[in-house]
């Protein structure tokens, strides 16, 4: 039987906040689920914050979703001390009070899943995809070899912590080969990432995670699911019968090496992928290894050299500027191109590179602005829509900064680009000023 994707965590209310839960003071709800509540807490032996996943056993109005998730707690409190990786969130301790069954794992501050990053307006740069699915890949053939094979990789289970590393997070519904323990019924994983054996209620083996990994590159790479369907029979229908579209038609520069390692994860039949995740993380370093020679010989040199002559660069160091790079994306329209509607939310900013742009409300054309002029401040500070719509006059390139993939580059990047961002922002708000003003 197949599980639609649970509903994504949102806050609980503060009168559920226990005092203690078994030796744990906690500190607040840090989140609530169908199966259960997250609370943060403070480990006073090993003075580290946890976090304590308690799961909602005892639930009279739905005895299944009770059922699962105390199945759900004994499979994770059955890997306490088994998967010690540092791209795996840890389990450090699992117990029982008062009916009640929790597990403490690891708090990762500041953390945010992959979800963020499967939008196509807000992908990640081609190299960070490829260093993430990397580490997945050894975490998973880490865990395999243990025995466990998770079921569930999709991007909400994996997280980046503030310093851009992984853990792979929820083993809830993982099997443990071997155990009858972690043979959970009617849960099989995330419908859009399953495998083909995994949809059609086959042997599971440690090729469907390797696949489901695939699955979700490919939307890394893209910012859509391999496969989509109206109904949730016709989404599983696509996945064991139906080809993705290929990378390449939905995102320009992903690399034909990268499409193919790809597709070797999203092979139909289990034998056809790869052997292990050691043997796709082996992949994946060697096309890494040829395409960021490439990249770092061609395109880092000429963007750098571009921005450097760019008024809005002129504060920013050398490093400053190559890892801002990193953290941003390189677009072009052509004459006519609207970069940013009226009315849209978009928590992007844009320094025009190369070319100008035309500024309009409701139709009209209100400004113009050329190279090193930058827009889009509503939406980067605020998430606001957008007041204006923005149109390239001709050829125009401009350099598309993410508030949310900001976070990625070293806090004194970070800083220099805000205050930049400030100092602009205030020099077209006196300019304004003093138009509206003559005699200011």
């Amino acid at each position: 039987m197949v599980q639609l994707p649970r509903p994504s965590v949102a806050p609980a209310a503060s009168a559920e906040v226990p005092d203690k839960i078994g030796k744990y003071p906690i500190i607040k709800v840090a989140g609530k689920g169908t199966t259960g509540t997250i609370y943060l807490s403070h480990d006073p032996y090993f003075r580290r914050d946890v976090a304590i996943k308690v799961y909602a056993t005892a639930t009279d109005d739905d005895p299944q979703r009770a059922k699962i998730a105390r199945k759900m707690f004994f499979n994770e409190a059955h890997m306490v001390g088994m998967l010690q990786h540092p791209n795996i969130l840890p389990i450090y301790d699992a117990g029982e009070e008062d009916g009640k069954y929790y597990v403490v794992m690891e708090h990762v501050q500041r953390a945010r899943t992959l979800e963020a990053y499967c939008r196509p307006d807000n992908l990640l740069h081609i190299e960070d995809v490829v260093k993430i699915i990397f580490k997945c890949a050894k975490a998973l053939h880490y865990a395999h070899k243990r025995g466990v094979i998770h079921r569930d990789i999709k991007p909400s289970n994996i997280m980046l912590t503030n310093d851009n590393d992984v853990r792979i997070i929820d083993f809830g519904i993982a099997i443990l080969l071997d155990a009858d323990i972690s043979r959970i019924e009617g849960i099989a994983g995330s419908p859009s990432y399953m495998s083909p054996e995994q949809v059609q209620g086959f042997d599971i083996t440690p090729a469907s995670d390797l696949y489901s990994l695939g699955a979700v590159m490919y939307e890394l790479l893209t910012g859509f699911r391999p496969f989509r369907g109206s109904s949730l029979s016709k989404l599983l229908n696509q996945i064991v019968y139906a080809t993705p579209p290929p990378i390449h038609t939905l995102r320009l520069g992903v690399p034909d090496e990268l499409e193919e390692v790809v597709a070797i994860a999203l092979q139909k039949d289990p034998a056809r992928r790869y052997a292990n995740g050691g043997e796709f993380g082996a992949r994946l370093t060697r096309v890494y290894q040829q395409l960021k020679a490439q990249w770092d010989g061609i395109d880092r040199h000429e963007h750098f050299d571009t921005l450097r002559r760019l008024s809005f660069f002129h504060d920013f160091s050398q490093a400053e500027i190559h890892d801002l790079l990193r953290a941003s994306e390189w677009r072009e329209y052509m004459a006519g191109d609207e970069i940013v509607r009226e009315g849209t939310a978009d928590d992007r900013f844009y320094v025009i590179v190369t070319g100008r742009v035309s500024v309009e409300s409701n139709g009209r054309e209100i400004g113009m602005l050329n190279s090193g002029d930058c827009f889009g401040e509503t939406g980067y500070v605020s998430g606001a829509r957008s007041i204006s719509s923005f149109r390239a006059q001709d050829a125009v390139t401009v350099l598309s900064v993410s508030s949310t993939i900001l976070e990625q580059v070293s806090t004194e990047c970070q800083l220099r680009f805000n205050k930049v961002f400030l100092r602009t922002l205030i020099r077209r708000l006196q300019g304004a000023q003093n138009r509206a003003d003559p005699a200011a």
